[in-house]
């Protein structure tokens, strides 16, 4: 493994910090106050929906606890996670229901 100065880990930190505002500011400073066209907007409603299951994901199919096996548990609690979202049409709901599930396997088994 490659070591790192002190400053080369603080370049680091500062590029990705300027990197992330650059992106932030092209879109909410240079646009925030003009009206997007409709397409952008018809779009753009889908990116909450695609960042959850894009962080959960890895961790339910190649969770660590297990070793990278798939578990059953993390698999019915995002079943669940998924049913009772889209039965509910609410995200919250959702989200609550595979928490409950994930929990109470783990605690049965």
């Amino acid at each position: 493994m490659i070591g790192w100065s002190a400053g080369q880990i603080w370049l680091i930190i500062i590029v990705l910090g300027l990197a992330t505002f650059a992106i932030r500011f092209s879109f909410l400073g240079l646009i925030g106050d003009r009206k997007l066209p409709d397409w952008m907007l018809r779009h753009l409603r889908y990116t909450p929906v695609a960042i959850l299951p894009a962080l959960v994901t890895p961790a339910i199919l190649w969770p660590e606890v297990t070793g990278g096996q798939i578990s059953t548990t993390h698999l019915l609690a995002a079943a669940a996670t998924l049913g009772i979202g889209y039965w509910r049409k609410n995200s919250a709901f959702g989200i609550a229901a595979g928490s409950a599930t994930f929990l109470l396997l783990n605690a049965l088994i």
